[in-house]
């Protein structure tokens, strides 16, 4: 699984979710989906919803309860309807005292400050809670039930199977709660998950899948709907999905949220003008506007050549992992409440400007950030987790110590962050033309890698070398520079040639060998 290691060392508890499907639809959403971002929850423990489990391997007469047994923990969530009768108790009915009978730790929760609106049935589910012992929570709405349903299952998990939070971790919870925006877990209601990238989605099914039993089983909206990415529709099995989901996995999720567009513009001053020398808008799902991002910045900046060995090294101007930590923490931590403003990457002769709309959230600061070894916080934790789990971003509080460490080694001067205007601005200083200053990486390879360079003879490594220096060889300097006859240069070019290290231009007494270009 994609999921953070466990380090106690045992299986993930399984979080049995039940209520009425229809009527409660967008809670079980919010549960399964605080269940798979909490930094603690997330660590020990899988939300399990019905809808979503793989048909048992034998006939049941009620199949909803076979998920049960595998489950060690057992949340109810009660609202005014009681579900359609299977027998003389509806279904969450049953399965709230199939949990009675297996022991299992059970939490119980009431939507709503009154009583007299439910059916008699439910008002007899809920004696049957409190004639059993358990208290209930009562919660309004979404937002509410989210830090009373952490608080419950921390407890669990602490009481029952020994299993506590660190202060830290309790904190960090309780702060992602907070920060948390209300955009990306809205549902689209005309947005079904067909409508989504089904390649990317295919994608996301694997890293979230349990075994292949369970990937082969899933459907796309399956798979979103147990992140709390989706949600049911009330009369079918399709699923709509969340402005998470949208921004994720929708093919052009600007043209239904247009701040969400990504504006790249590239300049040949150190300040913005008129006549930039290339400008694009973005508009992708998420990873893979941040590869198009990634792109842009490569197609304009300038990229230095060096000789290293018998390789001729293609440098970055600016370090691609500090680049890409920006691009990611802009796209992860933005304001999507903020509907006027767009993330800017902007290029300049001497620096990269990223700049992304909302300062850090409560309890950040720009001081915490630039000291380091801050606990992460996201105001937009379902879009942070889910690019986490497809293992585009770490969620570790290092990022801005990760990208200043690569921005020193590369021989350039440290990232600036700063707010301005309400944008969050991360700069990254550039070597302002002195290429000299650019380290080469020790990872760095070429045309000729190792494998290959054993194949090649002394006359061979020679011509490589003379290539990187010059661009290209002829016959004839092969002759006069190493002593031997026309058909011993013309085997070395050849067999350099078929190693894939040069291009022949030309023919007869004018043909030449030239250098081909290293990989990016």
């Amino acid at each position: 699984m994609s999921r953070k290691a466990n380090t106690t060392g045992i299986k993930p508890l399984r979080i049995f979710i039940s209520s009425v499907q229809k009527e409660l639809e967008l809670e079980r959403a919010t549960v399964a989906g605080l269940i798979s971002t909490d930094p603690f929850l997330l660590q020990h423990s899988v939300p399990v919803l019905f809808e979503n489990e793989p048909p048992p391997p034998l006939p049941a007469k009620q199949p909803y309860l076979e998920a049960l047994h595998s489950c060690a923990v057992y949340v109810l969530m009660i609202a005014n309807e009681y579900g359609q009768p299977d027998g003389e108790i509806s279904a969450t009915h049953h399965e709230y005292r199939l949990a009675q009978r297996l022991k299992l730790p059970t939490v119980v929760f009431l939507k709503g400050a009154k009583d007299d609106t439910r059916s008699p049935e439910v008002r007899a589910l809920i004696a049957e809670t409190k004639k059993d012992g358990y208290t209930y929570k009562r919660f309004h709405d979404r937002e509410d039930l989210k830090p009373l349903m952490l608080q419950a299952l921390q407890r669990i998990m602490a009481e029952m199977f020994g299993i506590r939070a660190t202060v830290a971790e309790m904190n960090e919870g309780e702060q992602l709660i907070e920060a948390a925006s209300t955009f990306e877990s809205a549902v689209l209601s005309d947005v079904y998950t067909e409508l989504l990238d089904q390649e990317l989605l295919k994608k996301f099914n694997r890293c979230t899948a349990a075994n292949t039993a369970e990937q082969d089983f899933r459907s796309p909206g399956q798979a979103l709907h147990a992140r709390g990415l989706a949600v049911r529709t009330p009369k079918s099995d399709k699923f709509l999905a969340t402005a998470a989901a949208y921004l994720l996995f929708g093919q052009r999720p600007a043209n239904r949220f247009p701040h969400s567009e990504i504006l790249a513009d590239a300049y040949d001053d150190i300040r913005v003008t008129g006549r930039p020398k290339g400008q694009i808008g973005i508009n992708a799902p998420l990873s893979l506007a941040l590869e198009q991002a990634l792109k842009f910045v490569d197609d304009h900046t300038f990229h230095p050549h060096r000789v290293v060995g018998l390789n001729n090294v293609r440098l970055n101007e600016y370090p691609v992992s500090a680049l890409r930590e920006i691009l990611v923490n802009a796209v992860a931590h933005r304001s999507y409440d903020d509907t006027s403003r767009k993330i800017f990457i902007r290029i300049f002769r001497d620096h990269i400007e990223v700049a992304s709309p909302g300062y850090p959230p409560q309890p950040l600061t720009l001081a915490k950030l630039r000291r380091g070894g801050y606990r992460p916080c996201s105001r937009n934790p379902l879009i942070a987790q889910t690019l986490a789990t497809l293992s585009i971003m770490e969620q570790r509080g290092t990022g801005f110590a990760r990208m200043r460490e690569a921005m020193l080694n590369h021989g350039l001067d440290e990232p600036k962050i700063e707010q301005q205007d309400g944008f969050f601005v991360v700069t990254l200083p550039g070597p302002a033309g002195n290429y000299d200053r650019i380290k080469t990486p020790a990872y760095s390879t070429g045309l000729v890698t190792p494998a290959v360079e054993a194949k090649l003879n002394e006359r061979q490594k020679g011509i490589m070398i003379e290539a990187q220096q010059t661009g290209s060889v002829t016959s004839g300097w092969c002759r006069k520079t190493f002593n031997v006859a026309r058909d011993t240069a013309n085997r070395d070019l050849v067999g350099l040639t078929q190693h894939g290290l040069l291009d022949p231009i030309g023919k007869g007494r004018g043909a030449r060998y030239v250098l081909k270009i290293a990989p990016k």
